[in-house]
């Protein structure tokens, strides 16, 4: 039956010419192992165009959705989670196997004549691929993928003459927006990869047509060996084991979750991708006049080193021993990319504003209701706008300097109760979850930064010092969740506690805004005096009461109080919790961050799998299993296949 169809289609269509034309090629010096990067970066390429036209079926490419689009593809869909990783690794994997096939061509020397324009087209190669490599984690709109575009196009903008017209042709105009994300869309799933099928189509041609180079040494192209069976069982058997290593890093190591993007959030530093660590190394060593040669040069520099390298080295040697000036030049260039690439991962990176940290000026003279007012502070997260001596953001005055000298006290307490009474178009939030305490302290701390020590008396306190709070000013909320009787209702949960956040991001955001309430890593028992328990409870471990083995009833169940804020009830702890979500303090997506980072301190993946189709350790056990299978029955092959041709050969 198969036969009958098979001749049915060859009598009108040239199957059989192709299939010899592709596989009956007389290899110089054999098959080789060394031979496999070329065919395992064709497979490799196939499974990214397999994995991505079905993560198209789920992803939705607007700012609003993408992000969701994505992690709803990670959680909710049955193996959503395995096409994903698959994608994600084996875009990783492509960039390394390209870089190792040129490498290897240039040992070889099978660049000279009459090969020179597959070495071009393998370059042009080379670079396409690192463009998908570029688009694509723009595409999941979140933190890594928002600003690794950002920065990019802002370099791409420095080109001179033409710099201002790509960076608004790559953005869609001169903001990050729906455009920007449209536009890397096409880029990534259409433009560049029909571009790369074009140029790999070249390069097959091109490859068939002057065939295998072979080896440098003249005695063993005397022999030559056969692409079918030879050559198709090694790659195969590479290939089978890129694959299977693909699938353990989905299982194992899955793509890692960056968080929504977030163009608000200060304190997020931004890093490329670990194969553009190298250009964004050596952009740091380029300054002022100087930039363009880090931005534009350097690229180029590379570029054009790799196009030329056939036209320089022009002799018809083809051993390195012998092309020692080339090889040489080789070693130093792939070194050095491979240092500022280390250099890279290994640096602090450049925040995209300062990161609010705490201020650096001595507490010593400061009194114990300033000091109190330092840890406030700072957890409020006033550094992200407000410079404190060279330390924070720019966004807000900077304290440190003479600005606060001759502010009444009773100006400043209404600058933190409602700043839009002195600056009606201020950014600052309203902090009116605050107690009278709390305020009393901060305007001490700022004061004591004014005048190097505690309010001055000349200065009167105002009439709300020492008085009862207004019965329309709420309960402000206390530092840590509570542990036992809470104020009930808090409010329904925000928006925060259905976006799977970075726990990774979180880390950091805890640092700046909660350990100096609850410790590091949530542990500490920071001392709370009138509270129920004399400490702020802890986050590592919560609260049985909040805990869950659901991630998102978990975060649920925080997000309440990070939201809306809490205080123990019969008690006035000296520490209150203020609402960070009703205040602004903190974007939803900065709450989500947390959200994560707290769960993963009580061993609880954000982004737990809900539906895995199999569970992924099953999955791989499972595919140990196919695999072993797979290659007992492709080596049966091979030696039916050798025996064959010997008999022939005899």
């Amino acid at each position: 039956m198969f036969s009958e169809i098979w001749r049915w289609i060859n009598d009108r269509w040239p199957a059989n010419t192709l299939i010899r034309i592709g596989l009956e090629e007389e290899m110089p010096g054999g098959a080789s192992f060394v031979y496999i990067f070329g065919s395992a970066t064709l497979i490799i390429f196939l499974l990214q165009a397999v994995t991505g036209i079905c993560q198209l079926f789920y992803y939705v490419p607007t700012i609003d959705h993408a992000y969701d689009s994505v992690g709803y593809l990670r959680t909710e869909v049955p193996f959503g989670w395995l096409i994903h990783g698959l994608h994600y690794w084996g875009a990783n994997t492509m960039v390394v196997l390209v870089g190792l096939h040129m490498c290897q061509v240039f040992i070889w020397g099978a660049y000279k004549h009459p090969r020179q324009l597959t070495w071009l087209v393998g370059v042009a190669n080379l670079l396409i691929t690192l463009g998908i490599s570029f688009t694509g984690p723009t595409l999941h709109w979140d933190e890594l993928g928002y600003w690794a575009a950002e920065v990019g196009t802002s370099i791409a903008g420095t080109v001179p003459v033409v710099g201002d017209i790509a960076k608004r042709l790559l953005r869609g105009g001169e903001i990050m927006g729906q455009l920007t994300l449209s536009r890397f869309f096409i880029l990534h799933v259409a433009i560049l990869p029909g571009i790369l099928m074009g140029l790999i189509g070249i390069h097959l041609v091109a490859f068939r047509h002057f065939g295998v180079s072979g080896p440098w040494d003249e005695k063993k192209r005397k022999w030559s060996g056969h692409f079918w069976p030879d050559q198709v069982f090694e790659d195969m058997v590479i290939v089978m084991l890129l694959v299977f290593i693909l699938i353990a890093l989905a299982v194992y190591m899955p793509a890692p979750i960056e968080g929504p993007a977030d163009p608000l959030d200060t304190s997020y530093v931004p890093k490329p991708e670990w194969n553009f660590l190298f250009l964004y190394q050596g952009l740091k060593y380029f300054h002022g006049r100087l930039e363009p040669i880090g931005t534009v040069g350097l690229p180029l520099f590379i570029s054009l080193f790799l196009v030329f390298i056939p036209f320089l080295d022009r002799g018809p040697e083809r051993s390195p021993a012998r092309r020692p000036f080339f090889m040489v030049g080789g070693l130093i260039f792939v070194v050095t990319i491979l240092t500022l690439a280390f250099l890279g991962y290994y640096s602090k990176g450049a925040a995209i504003a300062p990161i609010p940290s705490a201020p650096v000026a001595s507490v010593a003279h400061m009194s114990a209701s300033a000091r109190q007012g330092n840890q406030l502070f700072q957890s409020l997260g006033c550094t992200g706008c407000h410079r404190v001596n060279g330390i924070g953001g720019t966004v807000g005055p900077d304290l440190s300097n003479e600005l606060l000298k001759g502010r009444p006290r009773e100006w400043l307490i209404t600058q933190i109760r409602n700043p839009r009474t002195h600056f009606p178009n201020t950014v600052m939030p309203p902090f009116t979850s605050l107690t009278t305490q709390q305020v009393n302290a901060l305007v001490d701390y700022l004061q004591s930064l004014a005048y190097g020590r505690t309010p001055p008396p000349a200065v009167k306190a105002p009439s709300i010092v020492g008085k009862e709070k207004p019965a329309s000013m709420k309960p402000a909320p206390t530092p840590s969740l509570p542990v036992k009787k809470v104020r009930s209702p808090l409010g329904p949960p925000g928006r925060a506690a259905a976006i799977v956040g970075s726990a990774n991001h979180g880390a950091v955001l805890f640092k700046q805004t909660c350990e100096s309430c609850h410790g590091l890593e949530g542990t500490d028992k920071v001392p709370n005096p009138s509270s129920e328990e004399g400490v702020v409870p802890a986050l590592n471990p919560i609260d049985r009461s909040l805990f869950s083995k659901d991630p998102r009833v978990f975060a649920e169940n925080i997000d309440r109080f990070i939201q809306h804020g809490s205080i123990p009830e019969e008690s006035n702890p000296a520490l209150h919790m203020m609402a960070f979500g009703e205040t602004n303090t903190l974007t939803q997506q900065q709450i989500s961050d947390i959200e994560a980072y707290i769960l993963h301190l009580n061993s609880i993946n954000r982004a737990q799998i809900a539906h895995p189709g199999l569970e992924p350790e099953h999955f791989f056990y499972l595919t140990v299993v196919v695999f072993g299978l797979a290659g007992i029955g492709l080596a049966g092959l091979w030696i039916q296949m050798r025996r064959s041709s010997l008999r022939k050969e005899v």
